[in-house]
């Protein structure tokens, strides 16, 4: 017997899906090394998590998005909160 099960991101062709969470990603990291915000913790705490359930940037993306939208207003990065916002409406 063959398994049957779906690619869960298949509703995503065409989306870059993967490629915009790798890239909020990337700006989480960057204003996480920047930054003495109360969120770093919380971000370092849920990124180990991540790593130990191995799951994928667009998985904790769509986890984090509450969380992820108050950290990028803190900064004020209007572009993350755009790509955030983006993701969110599209592939989560």
């Amino acid at each position: 017997m063959t398994d049957q099960t779906p690619d869960r991101y298949v509703s995503f062709l065409g989306l870059d899906c993967t490629g915009k969470a790798d890239r909020l990603m990337e700006m989480l990291a960057a204003h996480m090394d920047g930054t003495d915000s109360r969120w770093v913790g919380y971000f370092e705490r849920k990124l180990a998590e991540k790593t130990r359930m191995g799951a994928d940037n667009l998985h904790f993306v769509g986890s984090q998005v509450n969380a992820l939208m108050a950290f990028f207003e803190e900064t004020g990065d209007k572009a993350a909160q755009d790509l955030l916002w983006n993701l969110e409406q599209t592939c989560c």
